[in-house]
């Protein structure tokens, strides 16, 4: 685990710091499609990322989920420090977008180096801006994009994301983390293909324009 953090957080946090990491915190192995973490969940601690990627998505009273944002490698999840402010249970579903690696760090761990360590406080207060950041992006998406629009975005960003062109995934998946129709997606991703954007395969789309 000490070579992963190093990789994924030595660029951000001191080596004593990261070793304090590798010995107090609990490593996760999650694959592709498993819940990281669901809605009404005890939040154990906070969640580092050092492999792969996790889609972080809210949840309605009917189980209809709309994505929020992406984790990568060196990310943390803002999220689930709400502890800090009295509530103990997740808000949040999170799903692993890629076979991905992480550390849960004890929230006591959390409260007692964001008084002694600089950088790790900073990398707290980065990871709420930046997801406030993206929060406000999936804000300004329902509320000024069309559904092409969105669909085209959420395919940009998965690339990004995953790093490879290549998607793995489903019409239905899609609908899903849009909180919209199967068949309106299967539309537009055909209108999105017409376009030179995309090319569809079997539970497979390859993205050639982003």
């Amino acid at each position: 685990m000490q070579e992963l953090l190093t990789e994924a957080y030595g660029p951000v946090l001191n080596g004593n710091l990261l070793e304090e990491i590798a010995e107090s915190g609990h490593f996760r192995d999650a694959e592709k499609g498993e819940m990281v973490m669901d809605i009404g969940d005890t939040i154990q601690g906070l969640p580092m990322l050092l492999q792969g990627a996790v889609k972080v998505l809210r949840v309605d009273d009917n189980g209809e989920e709309l994505l929020l944002y992406f984790l990568e490698s060196g990310d943390s999840c803002a999220m689930t420090l709400g502890s800090f402010f009295g509530s103990s249970k997740s808000s949040i579903r999170a799903v692993a977008e890629q076979d991905s690696k992480m550390v849960i760090v004890p929230l006591d761990k959390v409260h007692d180096w964001m008084g002694k360590h600089a950088d790790f406080r900073q990398l707290v207060f980065e990871s709420f801006n930046t997801r406030l950041k993206e929060l406000i992006e999936s804000m300004d998406s329902l509320a000024f994009m069309d559904l092409h629009g969105r669909v085209a975005k959420y395919l940009t960003d998965r690339v990004k994301v995953n790093g490879s062109t290549t998607l793995d995934t489903t019409h239905a998946e899609i609908a899903a983390d849009l909180h919209t129709s199967r068949v309106v997606v299967s539309r537009i991703l055909k209108q999105l293909e017409r376009e030179g954007m995309l090319e569809l395969h079997r539970n497979r789309i390859e993205v050639i324009a982003f």
